[in-house]
């Protein structure tokens, strides 16, 4: 749709009926843009011009209106050519900021403000994944000795996120001999993503099968799973349910349920915020309506980008109407998404 190109005063009208249909959510008429709007053209002009960009498919017709609604298409002309710098007042920056600031640095309470401020400021659904710590690089792995036959396993990543795990040994253990295989794992597996670790684990620790050491190599081969794939990799926090219910949109029965299920089905949400885009890009992804292949998404708009702790990435994104205010909603996910940076690492 890039490639479709329309004249100045067709760019002019497509531009001034989607600012008015996201401002009203009504069908825009040529009058109506006469009269908001000073495009120096006549309502027949205006007109005609509306026809023209029906006939192009960037606007609709509802049946029931003599007005015209944006398409899925237009709405992404608009993104891709009309929108503008996306641009976040100072003021909501400051509010961003200030949520962050009390969150007392904690991973937990840090995506919980932020993913309300998000929803806030853009008066949307707003959902964060944590990290994907399946992606992190292993710093280092401490060993501390629990009881005779229970450890506590501390593992860090490059990033400074740390997580631990008890595990559970058949044979008693001396402090010295954790320290020695405290060494020994990270001789072999420092520096080496969680992904490569389980997949070659059992190949780095063949010649330590026959040592004294291999009852605990063996719960670790064991458990390689368990301490090396995280939880928190399928862990999201979504927010805004009552400010997304305010759009127009969900005032019919059928509408609001849809919204509901979305929101109760979140897994379709963090699948789609985990694969919308370039695991290594920063930049906004914009997926408009039908651009969304699942179906449940197809009335809506999904704005997503990428932030960072360490080498791993999580996810910062919006649902919502497709008629959203969209320069607003992306300077905002990206702002969102900067801070998260700055302040997790």
């Amino acid at each position: 749709m890039n490639n479709l190109e329309l004249s100045e005063r067709e760019k002019s009208i497509l531009r001034y009926v989607i600012h008015q249909y996201i401002l009203t959510a009504n069908p825009v008429g040529s009058r109506n843009i006469s009269k908001k709007y000073d495009v120096g053209f006549s309502p027949a002009t205006i007109r005609n011009v509306m026809a023209d960009l029906e006939d192009s498919g960037l606007l609709g017709h509802p049946h029931t209106s003599a007005g015209r609604v944006p398409t899925d298409q237009g709405y992404r002309f608009y993104v891709d050519s009309l929108m503008g710098v996306p641009k976040l007042p100072i003021t909501e920056k400051r509010a961003a900021e200030s949520a962050i600031s009390a969150s007392n640095n904690n991973i937990d309470d840090i995506i919980k403000a932020t993913s309300n401020i998000l929803s806030n400021i853009t008066n949307q659904l707003a959902c964060i994944t944590y990290p994907q710590l399946s992606d992190s690089t292993l710093e280092k792995i401490q060993i501390v000795k629990l009881s005779t036959t229970k450890i506590l396993v501390v593992v860090t990543v490059v990033s400074g996120l740390v997580k631990t795990i008890t595990l559970e040994l058949r044979s008693n253990f001396g402090q010295s001999d954790l320290t020695t295989i405290q060494s020994v794992l990270n001789q072999r597996l420092a520096g080496l993503k969680f992904s490569e670790i389980r997949e070659t684990i059992a190949e780095r620790f063949q010649n330590i099968y026959a040592t004294q050491y291999k009852p605990i190599i063996r719960v670790f081969l064991d458990s390689v799973d368990r301490i090396f794939n995280d939880k928190s990799d399928n862990k999201s926090v979504v927010a805004g349910t009552k400010n997304i219910l305010t759009q127009p949109e969900f005032e019919e029965l059928d509408k609001f349920q849809g919204i509901i299920e979305l929101v109760e089905d979140r897994d379709i949400i963090i699948h789609l915020m985990n694969e919308t885009g370039s695991k290594d890009s920063k930049s906004v992804n914009v997926k408009i309506g039908a651009e969304n292949l699942e179906e449940k998404f197809t009335n809506y708009s999904l704005v997503t980008t990428k932030y960072n702790v360490g080498n791993a990435l999580g996810s910062v994104g919006i649902v919502g109407p497709k008629r959203m205010e969209y320069s607003k909603v992306i300077a905002t996910v990206e702002y969102i998404a900067s801070l998260l940076t700055k302040n997790l690492n």
